[in-house]
């Protein structure tokens, strides 16, 4: 592959798939184990998760990263003006998929995949986010999709280091 089309094939895209639905897939240079691993252990996760650039602190973070498992991940540098995120875990199978629910937003939740496809050491990791409703994926933004950009190039950042172990 030519160095332009690798560095094309490994940026971060963001798709509006449907009404419902918004996609984000990246190709990472690690094999699907080691990504899996950034994905499901939670002195990795919070490694990576929250854009520098946002200057959020992650006060918390669980993981029960096993289906019927679940998660929650408390954001704020205030105790007192905290936000929570958490949910369940569907479905997961190490090394190739996570399903979570999203369920901070009631009924508007959406349900996260995670897909890891490794080929030739690499991964293709595709996220795809389904709301309820379109009103519900309105409501959203794609403040957290946009973001993908920044976190996933820390999560680079983190592979690497784990690669070199």
């Amino acid at each position: 592959m030519a160095a332009g089309n690798e560095s094309d094939a490994r940026r971060t895209t963001v798709q509006r798939k449907s009404e419902r639905e918004v996609v984000v897939t990246r190709t990472f240079d690690a094999p699907a184990r080691l990504v899996f691993e950034a994905w499901s252990r939670p002195e990795l996760f919070r490694k990576w998760w929250v854009p520098r650039s946002m200057g959020m602190t992650l006060r918390s973070c669980e993981m029960d990263v096993r289906t019927g498992g679940g998660y929650r991940l408390v954001f704020g540098d205030d105790p007192a003006n905290t936000m929570a995120f958490f949910g369940k875990y569907l479905e997961v199978v190490p090394n190739e998929r996570i399903v979570w629910t999203n369920e901070e937003g009631g009924d508007g939740g959406s349900v996260t995949t995670v897909t890891f496809e490794e080929r030739d050491g690499r991964t293709l990791l595709v996220l795809s986010e389904l709301y309820p409703t379109k009103e519900a994926l309105d409501a959203a933004g794609t403040g957290a999709q946009d973001a993908m950009h920044e976190t996933f190039g820390q999560l680079d950042e983190l592979l690497a280091e784990l690669a070199a172990r």
